[in-house]
């Protein structure tokens, strides 16, 4: 089983400018998630935007391994490994080591990964996922050279900070913390930076609308939710505060073990009034222009790239009120106590009654930020002091 590498010290954030204090050198980059080019899901969204951008910059090798199809459009090369879809396991047993859906789709991946000839392309390698395909790519293999690894908590911080269970067996050279709480907590464990995601300005801007496009109403507030139908995203308390505003329209955006909970209940407290789908993720631009808030009632994100998205497309945000949106958003949002059903609501009729304010000045704002070309120069730093630290 692999071991747990420790840094001694304080480790520190990477300076932003540290491509200008070290050799430059070609990368040979390999990204590895199971969705990769099969969904388009958060972590799937922000790895292959991250090594899109890296690519674009014709310096280093960026290579991706995922469960999906390769698309020649693209400025990196792709390599399938199958995986079985977490779909298929989502009324499976649960026990240690298969407490979720997930777990079962990365033990099915990685066990391609284990068998795939990846290790001569790679510098260094990069995941979110947590047990199975880091343990792939961090195990010892007679005669075959392992890279150093990055972890990013794009679904969380939890194998990183967590000392029970198979989060003992964790280890990586390099944590790329998705917002500034998980840094905090492990920054003297393991060498450390803090990166946002980002969102492409190209395609999450202010603009106009098109309700027909999506068959909702033209008149009265429609509210967006985008969400994946899971008990921590708390979509079924998004609905019930949402009914409570007797002429809004409510859109969730997603698909999740939860779906038959999410049609019964909306079904009967807001009918007529609801339409669940997934769309392509070229139509989501569209879509968040078409609304009048977006909605997000999980309590915490490793980021959520939702909240910029919104943001960017100039759509009022009502959120969870905590450290991560208040550092995302800071005062361009209604933050709330989502668990507090009359202060939701509250603020939901306050976003939706509300003059709308500039959504140039929110997407300006999301622009300097969280572009995903700024996201990227961030990550190459990373990734070279991370080789640097090796090599020495």
């Amino acid at each position: 089983m692999v071991g747990r590498k420790r840094v001694s010290g304080r480790a520190k954030s990477v300076p932003l400018n540290l491509a200008q204090c070290v050799l430059k050198v070609c990368m040979r980059i390999l990204f590895v998630f199971p969705g990769l080019h099969r969904v388009r899901r958060g972590a799937e969204v922000a790895f292959e935007s991250i090594a899109q951008q890296i690519a674009l910059e014709g310096e280093h090798k960026v290579t991706l391994i995922g469960s999906g199809v390769d698309i020649p459009s693209r400025p990196y090369r792709f390599k399938r490994v199958p995986a079985v879809s977490r779909d298929t396991f989502e009324r499976w047993p649960k026990m240690p080591f298969f407490r979720s859906e997930f777990m079962y789709e990365d033990l099915t991946f990685a066990a391609g990964l284990m068998t795939a000839h990846w290790r001569p392309e790679a510098d260094l390698t990069v995941t979110c996922s947590y047990p199975y395909t880091n343990w792939a790519l961090r195990a010892h293999l007679p005669g075959r050279r392992r890279p150093p690894h990055i972890f990013v908590t794009q679904n969380s911080d939890w194998p990183a900070y967590e000392r029970r269970r198979e989060y003992r067996f964790f280890s990586c050279e390099g944590l790329v913390c998705t917002n500034p709480i998980y840094w905090e907590r492990n920054r003297d464990r393991w060498f450390s930076t803090l990166i946002p995601n980002g969102i492409d300005p190209a395609k999450f801007h202010p603009g106009p609308a098109d309700r027909t496009r999506f068959g909702l109403p033209q008149n009265g507030p429609v509210v967006l939710m985008v969400s994946a139908l899971e008990e921590g995203k708390r979509v079924l308390d998004g609905i019930r505060a949402v009914a409570k505003i007797s002429d809004a329209f409510l859109v969730v955006a997603g698909d999740g073990p939860l779906r038959e909970d999410v049609d019964r209940l909306a079904a009967d407290v807001m009918p007529n009034r609801f339409l669940r789908k997934t769309f392509p993720h070229e139509m989501m631009p569209l879509l968040y222009r078409s609304a009048d808030v977006f909605l997000h009632t999980a309590i915490r994100e490793s980021f959520g790239n939702v909240y910029i998205e919104a943001l960017a497309s100039g759509t009022p945000v009502v959120a969870h009120d905590d450290e991560v949106t208040r550092w995302i958003l800071e005062d361009r949002a209604y933050l709330v106590d989502t668990d507090s059903q009359p202060s939701l609501v509250e603020a939901l009729e306050k976003a939706v009654r509300a003059p709308k304010g500039s959504p140039s000045q929110q997407a300006a704002y999301a622009f300097s930020r969280y572009s995903w070309s700024a996201v990227a120069k961030k990550y190459i730093d990373f990734f070279t002091e991370v080789l640097r630290r090796e090599q020495s």
